[in-house]
C-alpha cells in the first residue's frame, strides 16, 4: 500500500511524492548543478551564436528555431530523468515478496537489500548516466545547429538565385537593345542575317537562365517557409561572419568525450559484474524475519574471465582513441573549412577587380561603336564577357558565406547553447 501511494501517477486529489513537478527555479537551480558538475554541459552552455543580432541571417535562425520539433529534446530528457534515477542507486533497495506456500497458505514478506562492495559498479552506473546526459546534450546542440544551417543554405539558394534574376534581366533588356539595333542594321542592309540570328540565340539562353533562376528562387523560398513558423519573403542580404577554428571545441570531439566517458562506465559496470561483490539483506513478513550476507556474480568466473577482464580494457582505450581520432579529424575539417573561407574571400576580391576591368573594356568599347570604330557584335561579345564577370562573382559571394556557415555549424555557433 505504501508503494502504490508513492507511485500514484496524481490524477483527481492523489499526492504522489514522485509525481510532483519541481517549480521552474527549481529546475533552474538543478541545471545549474549539472552544468557545474559536467565542462561538457558549461561548454555548450557557453556558446554564443555567431549570428549578429537583428541581421538577415538572425532574421532567418530566429522563426526557424521556434518551428523546430526538437526530437532531440526528448532523448535528453530522458537521459536526465535516467541521471536522476541512478544518483540515488547507492540507497537501500525495497520490495515486497509475495509466495504461494502448499497450495493454501500465502506468505508477504518485505525483502530489504544494501550493497555493500560491488567492484565499483554502483559508481560506474551513476558514471554512465552522466555521460548520456551529456551525450544527449551534445545531440541536442548538433541537431539544432545543422536545422539552423539547413535553413540559412536555403535562403542562401534564395538569395542567389534573385541576385541572378536581377542581373538576366538587366542582361536581357540590353540584349534585346542590340537585338533592335542589328535588326535595323539587317533592314538596312549593313549588317548580314547570320549576326541577327546568333543575337537571337543569345536572347533564347538568356531567357532559359532567366526562367531557371526564377524556379530555383521559389522552389527554395517555399522550402525555407515550410520551416519556419512566419514567412520569411520580405528578409533579403546578407550577413558578414567572423569565424575561426580557434573559438570554440567543435561539437564532433565533445561528442566523442562525452562517449568515451559513456563507454568506460559501461566497461566498468560490465567488469564488475565478473567478479564477485557482497550485499547485506534482510526480510521481514508473516515467514518471520532475518539478516544475511550475500556473495554473488552476475557470471560464474571460468577459465575465460581473464580474457573478458583484458577485453574490457581494451574496450577503455579504444574509446580514448577514438577522441583522438574524432579530434584530428575535425581539426582536418576545420582546416578545409577555414583555408576554404580565406581563399574564396581573395577569389571574391579578384572577381570584383575582374567586373570592374570588364565593364571598363564595354564602355570603352561603347564609345568606339559611337564613333563607328566597332560593330556591333564586337560590342556583343565584350558585353557576354563582363555579363560571365558579374555571375561569376555572385557565385563565389555567396559560396564564401555558405563555407562560413559550414564552419560555424561545425564549431556549434550557430545558437546560443543557453537558448538550445
Amino acid at each position: 500500500m505504501m508503494l502504490s501511494g508513492c507511485m500514484s501517477t496524481g490524477e483527481g486529489e492523489a499526492v504522489s511524492m514522485f509525481a510532483m513537478q519541481k517549480s521552474p527555479e527549481k529546475q533552474a537551480i538543478a541545471r545549474q548543478k549539472e552544468a557545474a558538475n559536467s565542462p561538457i554541459i558549461t561548454d555548450l552552455q557557453a556558446r554564443r551564436s555567431v549570428l549578429p543580432s537583428g541581421s538577415p541571417f538572425a532574421q532567418v535562425a530566429g522563426p526557424v528555431l521556434e518551428a523546430n520539433s526538437r526530437a532531440a529534446e526528448s532523448e535528453l530528457k530522458s537521459a536526465r530523468l535516467r541521471a536522476a534515477a541512478a544518483n540515488k542507486n547507492w540507497l537501500p533497495q525495497i520490495g515486497p515478496n509475495i509466495s504461494l506456500t502448499s497450495l493454501s497458505d500465502i506468505v508477504a514478506q518485505i525483502i530489504v537489500e544494501q550493497v555493500l562492495f560491488d567492484n565499483g559498479r554502483k559508481k560506474a552506473e551513476r558514471a554512465f548516466a552522466k555521460a548520456d546526459v551529456e551525450v544527449a546534450a551534445v545531440m541536442l546542440a548538433d541537431d539544432t545547429n545543422e536545422r539552423v544551417l539547413t535553413a540559412l543554405g536555403l535562403y542562401l539558394d534564395v538569395a542567389e538565385a534573385r541576385e541572378r534574376v536581377t542581373l538576366e534581366s538587366r542582361a536581357l533588356k540590353d540584349m534585346q537593345q542590340f537585338e533592335w539595333i542589328m535588326n535595323e542594321r539587317v533592314k538596312g542592309g549593313v549588317s548580314d542575317m547570320s549576326d541577327l540570328n546568333v543575337i537571337r540565340s543569345k536572347l533564347s539562353e538568356i531567357n532559359a537562365n532567366l526562367a531557371t533562376q526564377q524556379e530555383a528562387a521559389a522552389t527554395a523560398l517555399a522550402e525555407l517557409n515550410a520551416m519556419s513558423t512566419t514567412p520569411l519573403n520580405m528578409v533579403s542580404g546578407l550577413t558578414n561572419l567572423e569565424v575561426g577554428m580557434a573559438q570554440a571545441t567543435p561539437l564532433a570531439v565533445l561528442l566523442a568525450e562525452a562517449e568515451k566517458e559513456r563507454d568506460i562506465a559501461a566497461a566498468t559496470m560490465e567488469r564488475a559484474g565478473l567478479l564477485p561483490g557482497l550485499t547485506a539483506g534482510g526480510t521481514l513478513g508473516d515467514g518471520g524475519s532475518g539478516i544475511g550476507l550475500n556473495v554473488s556474480s552476475d557470471q560464474l568466473l571460468g577459465l575465460g574471465t581473464g580474457a573478458s577482464l583484458q577485453a574490457i580494457e581494451a574496450t577503455k582505450e579504444a574509446a580514448g582513441r577514438r577522441v583522438s581520432q574524432a579530434q584530428e579529424d575535425s581539426n582536418r575539417n576545420l582546416s578545409r573549412l577555414e583555408s576554404r573561407a580565406g581563399a574564396l574571400a581573395r577569389q571574391v576580391g579578384e572577381a570584383a577587380k575582374l567586373t570592374a576591368l570588364a565593364k571598363g573594356n564595354l564602355d570603352l568599347f561603347q564609345q568606339q561603336y559611337d564613333a563607328g570604330q566597332r560593330q556591333v557584335m564586337d560590342v556583343v561579345g565584350v558585353y557576354e564577357t563582363f555579363a560571365a564577370r558579374q555571375t561569376a562573382e555572385v557565385g563565389l559571394k555567396y559560396e564564401l558565406a555558405l563555407t562560413r556557415l559550414e564552419l560555424a555549424r561545425a564549431l556549434g555557433l550557430l545558437a546560443d547553447g543557453s537558448e538550445i
